[in-house]
């Protein structure tokens, strides 16, 4: 699977297989839910009636009661403590809010418990199937009851009865001649007896029975069978959904993949060498940032590559030099005809050899600063000691040329102490004192400020200045002027490039500009006081 479409796809496919299975349970769950509240919808009204009565009626009256209720329900009927039963939380609080229980005991078969009155007593039914005795039983208690009011308030009674026992389905009365029964039907309702009528949807029934003495009939209904959802319309749902949901993605990785092909293509062009190949960098999503790091890493690339070459070239440039010098000394040795011409041209290829040697060592260290992070061991640097140390070291080595310290700002009371690389920093200094000990005519001055978070360095001269149009360049390899900073002065032109490499791993700058107290050249290092910590 090397398409990133492929592992994408696939993995949103077993999400969504999972997914589905959950469904499938989760469905099997709710209508699991749904039937178990149906039931109870159903066994409410009916229930609570039978409790109800039984709530006011003597043991002998109860016994009585049961009796007839069995006959008429089929379902066998009894009194039990609620104590005998284990029951969780919410049904207990069901039987107290005088609400049925139905806990299911077989595929169709069902226990219904509903409280008598307050009393610890449960009305306990075994239904092992619905049937249509229910229905005619549930007409039967409510007859018994409608035949106790006069038949101008039976209606009302109805109504009463409907919302005090919380019946599942509607009971009504009717006239006769209104209710929906062909003539057979109507004919057996006056005879007394109870008729079940299919709705009109065909999907439920309706009960009809008439009352002895009353010119209404009692209907309960419509009677509704639980439609649970079916597994098959999940599936179908599912199917679609997948290839749907498969169809998005597609069109989504496909762009995606297009966008990655981009980047594969632009990777191979630059590895065979057109280095100046970028990708568009499109959006701003985790493409686009690629595509953006890309083209950054690819210029940066490029510009190393273009530095490389323009070092290898100024190396070469400035070889020719003590190297010329080196070949005519062996030419003028061997035409020297006094000792002390030969100890003069001697002296003179020693001198070119020292030059070599120098060369050779700034750029080993250019090029160690250049290629990556340096192994760092940053130390508290006292400031004053190393201003001091560097003054030391090269004061004499131009007696004409004063270095001074100059005005120094520190923290009171806390020190010049920062954090830096001590070996490094100090190489970094001395290049910049040299470089103006070679261009002043009579002063370098060396200071430093000290701020909470940040620190400077700086190095001024009194010589001629750099113009600020090269102020850019001046850190460049190999980067000379043409004015009074010539060749003549000395240097290969990699001294100011190692100052620069080595406060940018400092996390800093190195900055050129002009000497407002003497005129010519101030150099500044700038850096944090405190270095991060890995």
């Amino acid at each position: 699977m090397n398409s990133i479409f492929l592992r994408i796809y696939g993995g949103m496919l077993a999400v969504l297989v999972l997914v589905a299975v959950l469904g499938v349970l989760s469905l099997h769950l709710l209508n699991e839910i749904r039937a178990g509240q149906h039931r109870e919808r159903l066994a409410q009204g009916t229930f609570s009636l039978m409790a109800d009565n039984l709530a006011q009626q003597n043991a002998v009256e109860r016994t009585r009661s049961l009796v007839i209720w069995e006959r008429l329900l089929g379902v066998p009927l009894g009194l039990q403590p609620q104590s005998a039963f284990t029951l969780d939380g919410s049904q207990r609080a069901r039987l107290y809010r005088d609400l049925v229980v139905v806990e299911k005991t077989g595929p169709h078969a069902a226990r219904v418990l509903r409280r008598v009155g307050h009393e610890d007593l449960l009305l306990v039914a075994e239904v092992k199937q619905i049937s249509e005795q229910l229905a005619r039983a549930t007409l039967y208690l409510l007859a018994d009851e409608l035949v106790r009011y006069p038949v101008t308030e039976q209606q009302a009674r109805l109504a009463q009865l409907r919302r005090d026992k919380g019946f599942g389905f509607d009971v009504a009365l009717q006239r006769i001649e209104r209710a929906a029964l062909d003539d057979d039907q109507r004919r057996r309702v006056e005879e007394g007896d109870t008729v079940m009528a299919l709705g009109r949807d065909g999907d439920s029934i309706r009960v009809f029975s008439g009352l002895s003495g009353s010119p209404w009939v009692l209907e309960i209904g419509p009677l509704y069978q639980l439609n649970p959802y079916p597994p098959q319309l999940l599936i179908l749902i599912a199917l679609l959904g997948l290839c749907l949901i498969g169809l998005v993605v597609y069109l989504l990785v496909r762009q995606l993949e297009r966008r990655v092909s981009g980047l594969e293509v632009a990777a191979t062009r630059i590895a065979q060498g057109s280095l100046d190949t970028r990708v568009p960098a499109g959006d701003a999503d985790s493409v686009g940032r690629l595509a953006e790091a890309f083209n950054g890493m690819a210029e940066h690339l490029q510009r190393s590559l273009t530095m490389q070459r323009e070092l290898v070239r100024a190396v070469s440039h400035e070889l020719r030099t003590p190297v010329a010098r080196l070949r005519f000394g062996l030419e003028m040795i061997e035409s020297a005809s006094t000792e002390q011409a030969r100890a003069k041209h001697l002296a003179g290829m020693d001198g070119d050899i020292q030059d070599l040697d120098k060369l050779v060592d700034e750029m080993l260290t250019y090029a160690r600063l250049e290629q990556g992070a340096p192994a760092l061991s940053f130390q508290a640097v006292d400031l004053d000691a190393l201003l001091a140390r560097v003054i030391d070291e090269l004061a004499p080595l131009r007696a004409e040329v004063r270095v001074l310290r100059g005005q120094c700002h520190g923290l009171d009371g806390g020190g010049a102490w920062v954090e830096a690389e001590p070996r490094y920093l100090h190489r970094a200094l001395q290049n910049l004192v040299r470089n103006a000990m070679r261009h002043a005519e009579g002063e370098v001055r060396l200071s430093y400020q000290l701020g909470q978070e940040r620190c400077r360095i700086d190095v001024e001269d009194d010589g001629p200045g750099i113009p600020e149009g090269v102020w850019d360049r001046i850190f460049t390899p190999f980067t000379r002027l043409d004015d009074s900073r010539t060749r003549a002065s000395g240097g290969h032109g990699l001294g100011l490039s190692i100052v620069r490499r080595i406060i940018y791993w400092h996390g800093g700058r190195a900055l050129v500009g002009r000497s407002e107290q003497l005129g010519g050249a101030c150099f500044s290092l700038s850096w944090p006081r405190e270095q991060p910590r890995d």
